[in-house]
């Protein structure tokens, strides 16, 4: 026999009251410390032009290859990448010089080419990555960088001249696959194509533009001089094709029953909650793009003599110590919250404090006084490497910028609008929400990326 309650239920007391309700939750808001950090500048034009001292950039890319299987190829119109194939307007000579590549395999800790010795061929690294060293004052190697897949190697055996020697020795830090041109083949090819020897010839004759050491073209200058002598001319030349970036848009349409709106208001405004989910997503997205886009993102768009290969594979503290020379003011990393845990990994292994500084009354980790923020939209590849930027940022200090157009109609937060474009038959209202962005590299030394980050060891 079941009692007879003697007073009224909670589960009934509930019919007559009024919970207490959080506004909804959404587990895709992240930091997006990238969005916060970048100083935004006003675009009102939509576009924004970066009008730059002119430079001198002559075969400083890289070389694609293709495989089947095991065997690689590397693409003829590539290798225009080279300095002296630069602008060879001939695909019947890339294509011989292609057909003409071997293919090496050489384990780590394998020389490729050997200080001193005959720079007698042309080599492009297809897969893995070399170290390129120097003598140090004392005798001992000294390494000064680590070349990856694209990179190449003793171009200028293509021009003929005789006792060139490897000023730097060439060393196989991982499996590495390479392509190798000699010069037997080169002599055979120039000799049978009128219009390659010619271009070769053309480019070893031809005198070298007068630029600083950051390949900017040089401006003449007279200092320690007494006297009167005659003073040099000058003017700082411009790039006749400045970049310019495009602000990029972030859409969608939000919908919503005006009789939702209309009943189901209170205690919560509903088009107000659904506003804030679908804003939330647009800045995610937003901050996605400007890392990942083709067009303007920034892993996309660092200068290819700014990115730099990991020593080993993880990142350690000498990697991130050449990430943070390469450039002045640095004003902080940008990092996968996994690359990160990996970086305190390797200095707890070597007994490297990995310390911390504030930032807007919030602790976060630092390298040599510089913070690291974490980003989960840096990619990581199936091979469980990823990238660690570093960026100096302003106007002022030629750096990295954000780009919006802001007093937009309808404006709800500066470059992002909401507004209303009507009811249809169904008593549905619907909201159009739009955000104007984009990125844009001042200076080249103004981002660099540590590639390649193994953050699985």
């Amino acid at each position: 026999m079941t009692e007879q309650p003697l007073s009224l239920s909670t589960r009934a007391a509930r019919n007559l009251a009024t919970t207490t309700k959080s506004v909804p939750q959404m587990q895709g808001i992240t930091p997006r410390w990238l969005l916060t950090l970048l100083p935004w500048v006003r675009a009102d034009a939509g576009t924004y032009r970066v009008n730059r001292r002119l430079t001198y950039r002559l075969g400083d890319g890289e070389v694609s290859f293709l495989n089947e299987g095991a065997d690689v190829r590397v693409v003829p119109p590539e290798l225009a990448e080279l300095p002296p194939l630069r602008d060879l307007d001939d695909p019947a000579a890339l294509d011989a010089l292609a057909a003409r590549f071997v293919q090496h395999e050489y384990e780590p800790g394998q020389t490729i080419a050997e200080r001193g010795g005959p720079a007698d061929r042309v080599v492009l690294i297809a897969h893995g990555k070399v170290a390129q060293s120097a003598a140090g004052q004392y005798d001992d190697e000294v390494q000064l960088e680590v070349l990856a897949g694209g990179r190449f190697f003793g171009e200028r055996a293509l021009l003929g001249e005789e006792g060139e020697e490897w000023e730097h020795a060439y060393r196989a830090l991982t499996p590495t696959t390479v392509l190798v041109l000699p010069r037997e083949a080169i002599s055979e090819l120039t000799g049978r194509s009128d219009a390659l020897r010619a271009h070769l010839e053309r480019y070893r004759d031809a005198p070298a533009p007068a630029q600083t050491r950051h390949g900017e073209a040089e401006i003449s200058l007279a200092a320690g001089h007494d006297g009167e002598p005659v003073l040099p001319s000058t003017f700082a030349d411009y790039e006749p094709s400045p970049r310019e970036y495009e602000l990029s848009v972030t859409q969608t349409r939000l919908r919503a029953h005006t009789r939702v709106t209309d009943l189901y208001n209170k205690p919560m405004n509903q088009l107000e909650q659904q506003l804030r989910l679908t804003i939330e997503e647009i800045k995610e997205r937003q901050e996605s793009e400007l890392l990942n886009n083709r067009d303007f993102g920034l892993l996309y768009n660092c200068d290819l003599r700014h990115r730099i290969q990991t020593r080993g594979g993880p990142p350690t503290p000498f990697d991130m110590d050449d990430l943070l020379a390469r450039r002045r003011k640095t004003r902080f990393f940008l990092a996968h919250p996994r690359t990160i845990a990996a970086f305190g990994r390797e200095c707890t292994r070597r007994g490297v404090y990995f310390g911390g500084v504030e930032h807007d009354g919030r602790r976060v980790q630092a390298w040599r006084g510089v913070p690291i923020f974490p980003s989960d939209k840096i990619p990581i590849s199936r091979r469980g490497t990823s990238s660690i930027l570093a960026l100096r940022t302003g106007e002022d200090d030629q750096g990295v910028i954000g780009l919006r157009r802001t007093g937009l109609p309808d404006e709800v937060e500066p470059g992002l609008s909401v507004r209303f474009t009507g009811i249809d038959d169904r008593a549905v209202a619907a909201y159009q929400v739009s955000a104007y962005y984009s990125a844009a590299i001042l200076v080249p030394d103004a981002l660099g990326v540590l590639e390649n980050v193994e953050i699985a060891r």
